[in-house]
Order: structure tokens, then sequence, then C-alpha cells
């Protein structure tokens, strides 16, 4: 591929395979064949990567590299649009709005139209913001969105269409742009101004593109279109990697690039030179059952290693108490906490972790995303049994109240007051009319709880359905359902506790365990990676420790409704397996703890059943079982 005539190229590059490499001694390539840096167009992910493949590229052929225009779409959209922005009705100089700006721009569209300030509830401007930005980046109908995505919000799609095209007149108005309108900005400059297409097009000679399978539809079109005259175009990515539909990336721009480009070059880069033999062979065997890929396999270039294995366990405290173990000794036989990680397919599934570790000293960082039980519902949630457990918890109190809608800063300060010297009764005096129904719900509710102070679990459903916080997540988050789910699962966990006091002071002592001293002869900086796999693509540890491998939860119920859902899916636990270098460990409860002391047996992930047999590409681990799964097995 480094040597190929510039025509359209499509470079399938596995797991592992150095990508990154091949890339970049392409670009050398193009220098040392006479195209002057100024014509190359490089379009990658991360701006680091950009500027990492440059200093490779420098180092390769010493040639200036300072004039060729590389980086991330929105970094040399940004850049174009400096120069030809008036072109599109811009003046001079426009403004770039980030993400805290756009949401201001948002409630100020949804104020000037009226709406949220009645009755009714309307979406928060962080929840317009990700609905508007999934249109522009999916190039489909706010209308489509709204139904597929945040099917809440259906009732209130006219209002939700009008504010989009308020959000817009007041970005004009203001002379400024969010990050979708410079890729949207882009893409028009191609489609609707001649001068400028003509323009860029004698500009740039060759585009080359990084990661192509987490493109969108958008970022497609623009590949397309800025290739069309010379179609110099080279894309590398991995279609077995294409995991992230649910930001927009759009599958089919790399499995259908030999149909936009008939006659293409096409090439492979199979050799793994991260993982070993077996745990490749895992890897090859799950990824074989998508239909919709470019077939291929996977060849180690490493020698010799151990089996994945395959753990089935009691339950998550079990899993949770497997792993803490286990780390332990391999950090014994001589890995580093930071050259392990525990990946899994959602944030939930690792709370029985963190606790577990917490208790034990081993330090963890939760990559890309907060812990858990620091997460805004779960504290929300959290702060109704705190209350309860301590009724002169000002904090939090204020923060359940001001759940409410219509009820801001000085109406809790008000309630507050009476609060501590009267206790719950005569509220509804001191709010507005509009959330004199909410606060009623939410009084009844916390003494309802009052009397369920045994029974945490119960507490915190009744938060859920009765303390109308289901509906304030559904109008709070364009993602209400997954955050629904968590508290859900919350409540599965509180199951383990056997006073509201406890669930609480468990909770309390995760901080206060992880400030005491760690396990003898930690580094400061060494601490074990707990992450969602999505978090995770792209990096490498010498041990992995994939958990909950229940079918429902990996894959994940909501994915197999969505169609090709599984594939997706499966790909995702490709890229999962393929993080390891070294020890691969699977792991899944048989058993989930259900309400009412009910246990749940769970079913193995489809893709451990879908392994071939006879050779299992796994050993499979027995670790001593309770009575109890051995009798419901039978």
């Amino acid at each position: 591929m480094v040597l190929c005539d510039p025509l359209p190229t499509l470079v399938v590059a596995g797991a592992g395979s150095g990508k990154t490499r091949a890339l970049t001694y392409r670009v050398a390539h193009l220098l040392e064949s006479g195209t002057p840096p100024e014509k190359i167009l490089l379009l990658t992910f991360t701006n680091k990567a950009a500027r990492e493949m440059m200093a490779r590229v420098a180092a390769l052929c010493r040639i200036e590299t300072r004039k060729m225009l590389s980086g991330t779409f929105h970094h040399v959209a940004h850049g174009l649009l400096r120069e030809y922005a008036p072109r599109l009705g811009y003046a001079d100089r426009y403004g770039l709005l980030d993400r805290e700006d756009a949401k201001e721009v948002m409630a100020s569209a949804t104020a000037d139209l009226g709406y949220g300030v009645g009755q009714r509830r309307f979406p928060r401007a962080d929840a317009l913001i990700d609905l508007y930005s999934s249109a522009v980046n999916t190039q489909r109908p706010l209308a489509d969105v709204i139904a597929s995505e945040a099917p809440q919000f259906v009732a209130l799609e006219d209002e939700i269409i009008r504010v989009a095209r308020r959000f817009a007149e007041r970005k004009a108005q203001m002379n400024a742009m969010d990050f979708d309108d410079l890729l949207l900005n882009w893409k028009r400059l191609l489609a609707d101004v001649p001068a400028a297409r003509e323009s860029l097009e004698k500009r740039f000679s060759a585009v080359l593109v990084d990661e192509y399978q987490d493109t969108n539809r958008l970022q497609g079109e623009i590949v397309d279109a800025m290739a069309f005259g010379h179609r110099n175009v080279l894309v590398v990515g991995d279609d077995a990697q294409s995991i992230y539909a649910f930001r927009g990336a759009h599958f089919e721009n790399i499995l259908r690039f030999p149909e936009r480009y008939p006659g293409c070059q096409q090439f492979k880069l199979l050799t793994n030179y991260r993982s070993t033999p077996p745990i490749l062979a895992l890897a090859n065997a799950s990824i074989t059952c998508n239909r919709k890929q470019f077939h291929k396999e996977l060849h180690a270039f490493r020698e010799g290693g151990a089996a994945p294995a395959l753990v089935p366990l009691r339950d998550v405290h079990q899993q949770a108490e497997f792993v803490a173990q286990r780390v332990l000794e391999l950090r014994e036989e001589g890995i580093p906490l930071r050259e392990m990680a525990v990946l899994y397919r959602a944030h939930t599934h690792s709370m029985e972790l963190q606790m577990e570790l917490a208790r034990r000293g081993i330090p963890f960082l939760v990559r890309a995303g907060v812990r858990f039980f620091e997460q805004a519902h779960i504290k929300d949630v959290l702060a109704h049994l705190k209350f309860i457990q301590n009724p002169q918890d000002e904090l939090s109190f204020k923060r359940i109240v001001k759940l409410v809608s219509g009820i801001g800063a000085a109406s809790a300060d008000a309630l507050w007051e009476k609060v501590r010297k009267e206790r719950l009764s005569g509220l509804e005096q001191l709010v507005p009319p509009k959330a004199r129904a909410g606060l009623s719900t939410l009084v009844a509710a916390l003494q309802k709880m009052d009397k369920l102070r045994s029974q945490p679990s119960e507490m915190i459903r009744c938060v859920l359905h009765e303390a109308g916080y289901a509906e304030a997540v559904k109008m709070r988050y364009a993602n209400a359902q997954a955050r629904y789910d968590d508290v859900l699962q919350l409540a599965d966990y509180a199951l383990q506790a056997e006073s509201l006091e406890q669930l609480l002071a468990d909770l309390t002592l995760l901080d206060s365990l992880e400030a005491e001293d760690v396990i003898e002869g930690a580094e400061a900086d060494e601490k074990i990676t707990l992450s969602t796999v999505h978090q995770a693509k792209g990096l490498e540890y010498r041990a992995v420790f994939l958990i909950w491998l229940a079918d429902g939860r990996f894959p994940s119920a909501p994915a197999l409704r969505v169609a090709d859902g599984e594939e997706e899916e499966r790909r995702l636990f490709y890229v999962a397996v393929t993080r390891a270098k070294d020890e691969l460990y699977l792991t899944y409860p048989m058993m989930q703890e259900e309400r009412d002391q009910a246990r749940l047996l769970m079913r193995p992930s489809r893709f451990l059943d879908e392994l071939p047999v006879s050779p299992a590409p796994y050993e499979k681990w027995s670790i001593e079982l309770a009575q109890e799964v051995n009798l419901l097995a039978e």
C-alpha cells in the first residue's frame, strides 16, 4: 500500500497490525515522490495522532511538513472555513462555540419560544444539543432522530424542531458556529459553492483518512467530495472494529467503499504484532460469525502464550473477588497494575468490582468517565436516601427538591428553612403553583421511603417510580434509558445491604478506602484500568479481564433490538479480546440476585456459546461454586 498508485485505495488493517506505521510511510512516500506537502490532506480522529505521524514523517524523509494540512475533521474544517466562511454568508473572523457555549445558546432559543415555563416539562439544553448533533452528523431529519433515539420526546417533536431552527438563527446572528456547523459548512462549501469546490480540488491532490471505519455519514460525504476530482484517496480502517454507531459512525462508509469506487485498490494488513496466537485464535473464531465484513484472519507475529481462560462464577460478588485476587497474583508474577485492565460493556457492570478493589486497597482508574457512584443521576437518587437517613442533610434536600420542575435555588432555600423546623408538612404553599403537584408527589414518596429503611433496594425503586425521578430523567437526558437502567442496577446492588445505614456507609467508605495505603510496593501512579470497551479501543494491556459476559449484558439487550446490533456487539467483543497482549480472562456470573431473594440463572454470552467446542480456543477454569448453582442448573 505504501507504494501503490495514486488511485482510490482501501486498506483494511487488522487489530495490532501497525496501520499507523503504514499510513506514515505512505505519506513519506508521497512527499519523496514529489508531491508538495501543501497538496496532501491527512484526516485523523485525534490531533495527537496527526502530530505523531507528522513527526515520524519528518524523521523519515527530512522534508518540512508544516505546510501539510492534517488533523481531525473539525480541526481541518476550522482551518478551511477561516478562509472560505464569507462565501457562506459569515462575516470575517467568525466565532466558535464550545459545548457549554452551545448549551447557553440552545437554552436561550428555548426561552425565546416560551417553552419549558409552564406545567409541561421540556428537554434540557444539553439533551437538545445531543439530538441536534446526531441529526447533523448522521444526515437524518431531526424528527427521525427523536423517534429513534429519544422517543420520550415524540410528543414535543414540533416544539423541538422550532427550537432547533431558532438555535440556528441565533448562531447566525452571533456570526458563530458550533462544532457540528464546522462539518456541515465544509460540506456546504463543496456542494453549494462551485468556486470553492474547484479551489479545494486544485489545492489538494491526495487525501488520506485514518480510522475510516469510525467516520459518520457527513464525514464520509466530505471525503468523497474532496476526492471527487483527482480520486487519489486512501482510507485505512478495520471494519471489524467499527463500534461507534451510537455516536453516529456509519459502518457502510468502509463496507461500501469498493462500490463507490469500482476497481479500487484493496490491501489487507493481517499480521498482528500485539497478541499471542491463542488470543488471536479466539478473536478470529468470534468475528467469523459476522456476515457483513471483509473476511480476513489475523496471524500472530509472536509465538507461544497461554490460552485465554473462561471463568464461570457464582455471582457478581464472586466475580469481583476473582478479578481482584487474580490481579494481585499477576502483580506478584511481574505484571504491573498499569499493564492490566478490566473491560466491560457498561459502567454499571463495574460497581461490585470498584467496591472490592477499594476494600483490598488496589488502586484503580476509571477511564474516560466518572466512577459509577459519582455520576449525576446516581448522586440524585442517593440524595433521596441520604436525606431519609439524615433529615439535617441540607445539601441532599436541596438537590432533590430542585429536581422538581419549577423549583429553583430561591425556592429550595425557603423550603429548607421550613423543613429544618417543621419537617415535610405544608411545603406546597412555598413554591409556585406549577411546582406544587410535583412537590406533593416527592413529599409522599419521601414519607413512604422513610418506612422502607430496612429495604434500600425498594427505596431506590420508589425514587424512580413514585418520587417522579423516572420522568425527570426522561426530560433531562437524551440517553434516558441508559440512566434509568443504571438506577435499576443500583437497586439490584442494594439488595445485598441489610439496611439503608449499611448501604450508605459502604458507599461512603469507598472514598475513604481509596485514600488509605494501597498494596505494598505499588508506585504512586500504578493503577489498574477499569473501562468500557468503547473507551479502551486503540489501547493494549498485558492482561485483560472481560467481565459480565452474560447474554443481555454483553451483548446488551437494547443493542440486540437494533438492526445489525448483534454484529456490532460482536465487533465490540472482538475489540475487547484484541486489547490483550499476554493474558485474557473471560468471566460471567451464573446467577443474578433479584427482588424478594429470588435468583435468576444467567445465560453465558452468545459470543461464548458460538465459539468452537473442539478444539476450544480457551481453557475453562472451575472456581468453587455454591451448591445452589448446581442444583438450579439441574
